[in-house]
């Protein structure tokens, strides 16, 4: 399996999933910290990548997500984005809705 596939088979098969680096319990970075503890503030389990671990897909999965840095959130196959945009839902309350998902307004 190419490393697209393998990125496209692990974004469908996990609903929540944080590329980052490092791991939840050890991040390698500040805002794979900051993202992490938005994330684990919500409650709800998710599935992570080390992306310092797999270099493929460091490499790959900006092009894949046309999203530069990491770490990159991505929940029901779509890419809500990296830690700064994770904190400032967090901080408006929106990120456990979309992490627990909750239906959205219209």
């Amino acid at each position: 399996m190419d490393v697209i596939e393998t990125i496209k088979d692990q974004i469908s098969n996990n609903r929540v999933i944080l590329y980052m680096k490092g791991s939840p319990n050890q991040p390698q970075c500040g805002f794979s910290a900051r993202t992490v503890q938005a994330l684990m503030a919500c409650g709800e389990r998710f599935a992570y990548v080390d992306v310092l671990s797999n270099p493929e897909i460091r490499a790959n999965l900006p092009q894949y997500g046309n999203w530069p840095t990491f770490p990159q959130l991505w929940v029901d196959g779509e890419l809500v984005g990296g830690c700064d945009i994770v904190c400032e839902m967090h901080e408006a309350g929106e990120l456990s809705e979309v992490v627990a998902g909750a239906p959205e307004s219209e």
